[in-house]
């Protein structure tokens, strides 16, 4: 591995700012449960409220029953014509007016009795269990017959034939009958709008959260350099303030971003002409410590000044490298305008550069190129191809091959768009597989790795890839005695129509 892009301080707090910003998933259940809870908890208290109304009815309705009972008794009473012919008969009876359009109004669930001093049964209904007065006022009571629960009054009193004990009972007593009622009046009912609320509050959350999720899909697919102003139209008044607060914050964090970044190229740009003096001179020296001394008087040796030499060389290239970096942020280069670059002629000047270098060490520098053109930034792309010709040359053994390819890919992307490639290639040491994700990180460099370098090629280059919408894919070129070798570092592109 040779070459890593670390993450700047700046980008970091970028995106820790950015993602401390999205909305979470979770939100939208947590105002799911608080909307269903603040709609259901007062449908649940006006079912309450409606329940004990109910009750509070059941009860007028069962104290009227027991005042018409107890109407009712008297005349019962007045029935009773005479005694019977024993004191085991029946007495004779007509049934009053009312009391008789009493039972028949609640035919089967209405009754009378009649019974003796001692409660022995005389006429009526035998159904109606005898219960014994204890004084001479209407006494009520409860009882069950058949699964109909019966209000019962009862009184002792002095009639034509007699003091006799007399019951009237009326199995629609509404009180008695309330559990069974408010289920199915109240309860149920109840029940089935409650649910049919939630659904709707599901419903209505969805539907009223769809621009607040859109919002949060918005900021969470965003890169973290990505810091332009999010439109507030789009989204609903109340979240406005929201998206001015996110606006107003972007603009810090891109203003504090991009005095990083005029730092770090101004930085880079006034170390360039220094450094660029200094080279020269050492170049000079080296050059005078390497010819014959002829007469000359050196005060320096020539391996302290080979060594000085290529000392400035790593630092005007990492000067160098620096103000590349900064200019191809991709979030600095996203409104720029882009050109068509021809990738064959690119290559070819590509080539003419490192030529030198490459038969310097013996290496095979050659080119496999083919008519392609993308539309990007052409002083970006020679500085990525740059980049990973000037790696493959630095790391390539002596008498190795480095390879320069670019053309029309036979595929085509996910949206149906032809592609283009552009890839260099060598047979050197190449990168584990378990490196190649790290090598993109600035400044790092695979432990044991040999040569100069600051570890910013491949860095610049990635960083230059996102610039253009695309990305690089590290891969072994070869394989030598079963074991991967060599290293293949592609760019593809889609080609303009």
């Amino acid at each position: 591995m040779r070459e890593n892009t670390g993450a700047d301080p700046a980008t970091a707090a970028v995106a820790e700012k950015t993602a401390a910003l999205r909305v979470p998933a979770a939100m939208k259940s947590g105002l799911q449960r608080r909307l269903l809870l603040l709609l259901l908890a007062p449908l649940s208290l006006f079912a309450l409220v409606s329940i004990y109304f109910d009750y509070e009815a059941a009860g007028n309705a069962a104290l009227q029953q027991d005042q018409q009972l107890r109407r009712l008794t008297p005349l019962l009473a007045d029935s009773v014509l005479a005694p019977g012919r024993t004191a085991d008969d029946s007495p004779v009876m007509l049934l009053a007016p009312p009391v008789e359009e009493f039972i028949k109004a609640r035919a089967g669930f209405a009754g009378y009795r009649v019974s003796d001093a001692e409660g022995r049964f005389l006429a009526g209904d035998a159904w109606i269990s005898m219960v014994v007065p204890t004084t001479r006022e209407p006494e009520f009571h409860s009882m069950e017959e058949n699964g109909v629960t019966y209000r019962v009054v009862v009184q002792r009193v002095r009639t034509a034939a007699g003091e006799l004990i007399l019951q009237l009972a009326d199995g629609s007593d509404a009180r008695q009958q309330w559990v069974r009622s408010v289920f199915f009046k109240v309860l149920l009912p109840n029940l089935i709008l409650v649910l049919a609320a939630a659904l709707a509050v599901n419903w209505a959350v969805n539907r009223a959260l769809r621009p607040l999720l859109a919002l949060k899909d918005a900021v969470e697919r965003r890169s973290p350099r990505d810091l332009s102003a999010i439109d507030p139209q789009s989204t609903p008044g109340e979240v406005r303030p929201l998206v001015a607060s996110l606006n107003r914050l972007f603009a810090l964090v891109n203003d504090q971003a991009e005095g990083q970044r005029r730092f770090v190229a101004d930085a880079a740009h006034q170390l360039r002409t220094p450094l660029a003096g200094l080279q020269a001179q050492v170049e000079a020296w080296a050059q005078a410590a390497m010819a014959p001394a002829a007469g000359r008087q050196l005060t320096l040796s020539a391996d302290k000044i080979m060594a000085l030499r290529s000392a400035t060389r790593r630092t005007s290239q990492l000067a160098n490298q620096l103000l590349a970096l900064s200019r191809a942020d991709a979030s600095q280069m996203a409104g720029q305008p882009v050109h068509r670059v021809d990738l064959k002629d690119l290559c070819e000047s590509v080539l003419a550069l490192h030529l030198d270098a490459a038969s310097a060490k013996g290496i095979d520098l050659g080119l496999e190129v083919r008519f392609a053109q993308v539309s990007g930034h052409a002083w970006l792309l020679r500085e990525l191809l740059g980049n990973l010709v000037d790696n493959a040359v630095k790391y390539t053994a002596p008498g190795g091959t480095v390879t320069i390819r670019c053309g029309p890919l036979e595929t085509r992307d996910a949206a149906g768009e032809a592609q283009v490639f552009l890839e260099v290639e060598d047979d050197g040491p190449g990168i584990p597989a378990a490196e190649r994700a790290r090598v993109l990180e600035r400044f790092y460099r695979v432990p044991g790795t040999g040569g100069e370098g600051n570890g910013l090629g491949l860095a610049i280059a990635d960083e230059i890839a996102r610039a253009h919408r695309a990305q690089l894919t590290l891969e072994a070129a070869g394989s030598r005695e079963g074991v991967a070798c060599g290293l293949r570092v592609r760019l593809v592109m889609r080609s303009p129509t």
